[in-house]
């Protein structure tokens, strides 16, 4: 194991470090310059100002210098300085990470729950009307877009029927405590609501169909016909087979829940790191935009190495050299 955790560290480093010259690539192609942008928005800014400012950032060096410099600086953890919001972004991301994290852990958390529930549930009553219409529903919900989602919520329950706030994290003059923490958990209704959909629609999917597999094998029909009580069938012999290949599903879950928090962000102006992406690539803020796109890609890298070890874990018949 420790060889294979080993090997994978050196091609999740290499695959990292392969990406990060796809994404920096792509960002400094990208239409817009922040300098002429700056230009453009203060009629004072002289041509030589622009060009002391070029030399200055270095945008005037070749791709390879500009990206060695700022791999050197990463490697000495130093992610930049954010022009937009005139903050370093280590600072900007410390404090919109907690955000994502709370907004994300609670979506991925009921999704989890709810979606192996109904799984199990669908499997149990394989072809009853609860069946058909869970069916329904996922697919309905794999085939929704957040974006969408989120402004259909925010039209009939923020709109038209006005029961939770159509965007942003707190209510301003709160105050701090419990009406600020019940304020909070009213916010993070909605964008829970379109994370956690997508994420039940594919748990129940998974769930389902694992469970179906395992009530069919002959150790479950040996149970009963051995006289076993259902419910201890369920519960001792399908559900804990049923769940062995699902739990290595969660790691590689986790990176779409994060991905699909950028534009659910977006559209509820909650202040976290998907929204923080969006206003970094249309502001042309570089260094945010990459730092944020980087931590992304670790996250799913890591993830894919921690579904790796979960299957080992999980089934003792898999065994790594």
């Amino acid at each position: 194991m420790q060889r294979f955790l080993l090997q994978r560290a050196i091609q999740s480093a290499v695959v990292l470090l392969g990406l990060s010259v796809l994404l920096f690539t792509l960002l400094v192609y990208t239409p817009g310059d922040p300098v002429e942008l700056l230009a453009q928005a203060n009629p004072e800014v002289q041509p030589e100002d622009v060009q002391r400012l070029r030399q200055y950032y270095g945008l005037d060096d070749p791709l390879i210098i500009r990206y060695l410099k700022w791999l050197r600086a990463v490697a000495h953890g130093d992610l930049g300085y954010s022009r937009t919001y005139s903050l370093p972004v280590r600072t900007l991301i410390g404090q919109r990470l907690g955000n994502t994290l709370l907004l994300v852990g609670t979506a991925f958390l009921i999704a989890l729950v709810v979606g192996s529930a109904i799984g199990i549930y669908s499997a149990l009553h394989q072809y009853s009307p609860a069946d058909y219409g869970f069916t329904v529903f996922s697919f309905l919900g794999l085939a929704m877009p957040n974006f969408w989602q989120g402004i259909v919520l925010i039209l009939i329950f923020a709109v038209w029927i006005p029961l939770f706030p159509a965007g942003g994290m707190t209510t301003p003059g709160v105050a701090p405590g419990w009406p600020m923490a019940w304020d909070r958990l009213w916010h993070l209704v909605l964008p829970v609501a379109v994370l956690a959909t997508s994420g039940m629609a594919s748990w129940t999917r998974y769930v389902r169909s694992s469970m179906l597999e395992v009530i069919r094998q002959d150790y479950v029909r040996t149970a009963r016909a051995k006289g076993l009580p259902e419910r201890r069938i369920v519960r001792r012999h399908a559900l804990r087979n049923a769940l062995l290949p699902v739990i290595t599903l969660v790691a590689l879950s986790i990176p779409g829940v994060l991905n699909g928090a950028v534009l659910t962000e977006t559209v509820f102006s909650w202040p976290g790191m998907g929204l923080l992406l969006f206003q970094a690539v249309l502001g042309h803020d570089f260094n945010v935009a990459m730092a944020v796109l980087l931590f992304l890609a670790l996250v799913t890298v890591g993830a894919n190495l921690l579904a790796d070890v979960a299957y080992a874990v999980v089934d003792p018949r898999i065994r790594y050299g």
